[in-house]
């Protein structure tokens, strides 16, 4: 079972508008970037990179950078983007991150953003990242994180109605699961990240009627109904909500 062409029908109406999406902003980039520490020296790849808004950022701290999706529309405005940033150590390839590409042991450094919570079975991706990163070499996953386990369901529900790409958010747990065998984690941290509850439906051109039906569920959660696991608030007159990210970086053991 797998979620390829939900993934590629969602994704290829966001192509656009993704990269000026707030959650691209450089407060964010930057942040990965002084998280990863890179040393100049990397052969780096972003899997399920979209329109490589990680990769752009990391291409002038490391040798190359290398992304792969599995939308052309995506990498294609990628490819659009890294042009007019004048990026010159950058490919793009499409591909399936559950069968990377690539030999064993190709990537000293590989990335992957906001991706696991698309995959029906995460391990999938991650063996094949683990499988094409040098001994020694760096993973780096920055992705949504559950809030509570009791409100799970109830959130996961809810990004599904957004975007039918959505499976599931993982855990803490679950994610420094996924590095125990093979890795040793050198960093571990969740970040707040504001969004317009408006505006994140937008990107995904989610129907009107669904539109109205999560706004429903978000006011009856701001006026001491039903938890969402969202958590809004009202910002400047708008609903508005924080997600939580979870950035882990691990060290392939040798």
């Amino acid at each position: 079972m797998n979620n390829y062409n939900e993934v590629k029908k969602s994704f290829g109406t966001q192509a656009e508008k993704f990269a000026s999406y707030h959650m691209s902003k450089a407060e964010y980039t930057d942040y990965l970037i002084r998280s990863i520490q890179a040393k100049g020296n990397e052969h780096a790849l972003e899997v399920a990179a979209g329109t490589c808004i990680c990769g752009r950022a990391v291409a002038p701290y490391v040798k190359d950078i290398t992304c792969l999706d599995l939308t052309e529309a995506m990498l294609e405005q990628g490819k659009k983007l890294a042009k007019q940033e004048g990026i010159q150590n950058i490919s793009f390839v499409s591909g399936n991150a559950e069968c990377l590409p690539f030999e064993d042991e190709t990537f000293d450094l590989v990335i992957t953003r906001l991706s696991l919570h698309h995959f029906v079975e995460p391990e999938k991706p991650f063996r094949e990242m683990q499988r094409v990163l040098k001994k020694g070499g760096k993973l780096v996953i920055w992705d949504m994180v559950a809030t509570t386990e009791e409100l799970r369901e109830t959130n996961d529900a809810i990004e599904t109605m957004r975007d039918n790409s959505h499976t599931r958010i993982l855990s803490r747990e679950e994610f420094e699961a996924l590095f125990e065998d093979a890795f040793e984690l050198q960093f571990e941290e969740t970040t707040l990240v504001p969004v317009n509850l408006q505006s994140w439906m937008d990107l995904t051109s989610t129907p009107e009627d669904i539109q109205k039906d999560i706004i429903d569920k978000m006011e009856y959660d701001l006026n001491g109904g039903d938890k969402t696991g969202f958590n809004p608030y009202i910002k400047e007159g708008q609903i508005c909500f924080d997600h939580r990210w979870l950035l882990l970086i691990g060290k392939k053991e040798n």
